[in-house]
C-alpha cells in the first residue's frame, strides 16, 4: 500500500505542475485546482480516462512499459522521474541510454588523480577506457593504444603480462562481458567487439563459446610489476548515474601484502610524472 500511495501522490504532483498551455492544450479558464485534469493526461497519453484514473489511484491494474512511457511523455517526466514511475508501478525501469561521446566531467578526472598512488579508472558500457590516473597506467602497463580493457586483456602482451594469474582470471572476465552484453541486447557494439576478439584471440574464442555469465563489482587482482614485483589490489566498481553505462573502478592495496608501500614508491615524490610502459 505504501508504493501505491507514493504512485498516487507522485502522479498528482506531476500533473499539478503542468498547465494546458505547457502541453499544447487550449486553456479553458480558471480551475478549482492547479494543473492538468486527469482527462487531459489520458488524452495526451492515448489511454482511457478510467484506466488512468485507476493508475493514479494506485489500483492493482496491469501496466505495460509502452503505456508508462506514454504517461511519462504526457507528464513531461525527465529520465529520473520516468524510472521512478516504473518502480512505483511495479515494473523494471528501462536501462538508461549510454552516453554517446559525452565528455566526462572534469571532477571525475580530479577524483582519479586524487586517488593516486592507488590505481583508478573509468570504463564505459563496452569496457572502453574513458579516463584513468597515472598510477593505473603504470601498474597495468597501459599505453595510449590500449583503449578497451577487454581487448587489451587478450591482445596486449604488456597488459596481459601484468596479471599474475591471467589464465585463472580470463574465464571470469569473459563471463562478465557476456553478462553486460545481455543487459543491452539492442547494442551492436558488444557483438562487434566479441567478433573482432574471436578473430584476434583463440583463447577468447574458446571462452566465448562456453556462454558462461558472471557479475561482480568487487574482487582482487594480483599484478606482477616489472620493478616492484607482486601487487595485490582489491577493486570496487561503482556506477556513475550522471554518465549512464559508465563505472568508476577504484583499487586499494590489500593489507599485509606490502602493496601500499610499493605503490608509494611507484608514485615517487610529489609532482613526479609517472611514465607509462612503451
Amino acid at each position: 500500500m505504501g508504493r501505491r500511495t507514493e504512485l498516487r501522490d507522485f502522479l498528482r504532483s506531476r500533473r499539478a505542475r503542468l498547465s494546458p498551455r505547457d502541453v499544447g492544450l487550449p486553456d479553458t479558464g480558471r480551475r478549482r485546482t492547479p494543473g492538468l485534469r486527469r482527462e487531459e493526461v489520458a488524452v495526451l497519453a492515448g489511454v482511457g480516462v478510467s484506466w488512468y484514473t485507476w493508475l493514479e489511484q494506485g489500483r492493482d491494474i496491469t501496466v505495460s512499459p509502452q503505456v508508462l512511457d506514454a504517461v511519462a511523455r504526457a507528464l513531461r517526466l525527465n529520465r529520473h522521474e520516468r524510472a521512478h514511475l516504473y518502480l512505483l508501478a511495479g515494473c523494471n525501469p528501462p536501462l538508461p541510454e549510454a552516453d554517446r561521446g559525452e565528455p566526462l566531467r572534469a571532477e571525475l578526472q580530479r577524483l582519479l588523480d586524487a586517488w593516486s598512488p592507488r590505481p583508478a579508472y573509468v570504463l564505459d558500457r563496452h569496457w572502453g577506457i574513458a579516463a584513468l590516473n597515472e598510477t593505473a597506467r603504470e601498474v597495468f602497463a597501459l599505453t595510449d593504444e590500449d583503449r578497451n580493457c577487454l581487448v587489451a586483456f587478450f591482445t596486449s602482451p604488456a597488459y596481459r603480462a601484468s596479471f599474475a594469474h591471467w589464465e585463472a582470471a580470463a574465464p571470469g572476465i569473459v563471463a562478465q562481458f557476456r553478462a553486460d552484453a545481455a543487459r543491452h541486447p539492442g547494442d551492436p557494439e558488444f557483438a562487434r567487439i566479441a567478433a573482432e576478439l574471436r578473430e584476434a584471440s583463440a583463447e577468447f574464442a574458446e571462452l566465448w563459446r562456453r556462454h558462461e555469465v558472471a557479475h561482480s563489482t568487487q574482487g582482487v587482482k594480483a599484478i606482477e610489476h616489472p620493478r616492484e614485483g607482486l601487487l595485490v589490489l582489491e577493486y570496487t566498481g561503482l556506477p556513475l548515474p550522471d554518465h549512464p553505462g559508465h563505472r568508476l573502478v577504484l583499487h586499494n592495496p590489500r593489507p599485509g601484502t606490502g602493496t601500499a608501500e610499493k605503490l608509494h614508491r611507484l608514485a615517487g615524490p610529489p609532482g613526479r610524472v609517472v611514465v607509462s610502459h612503451p
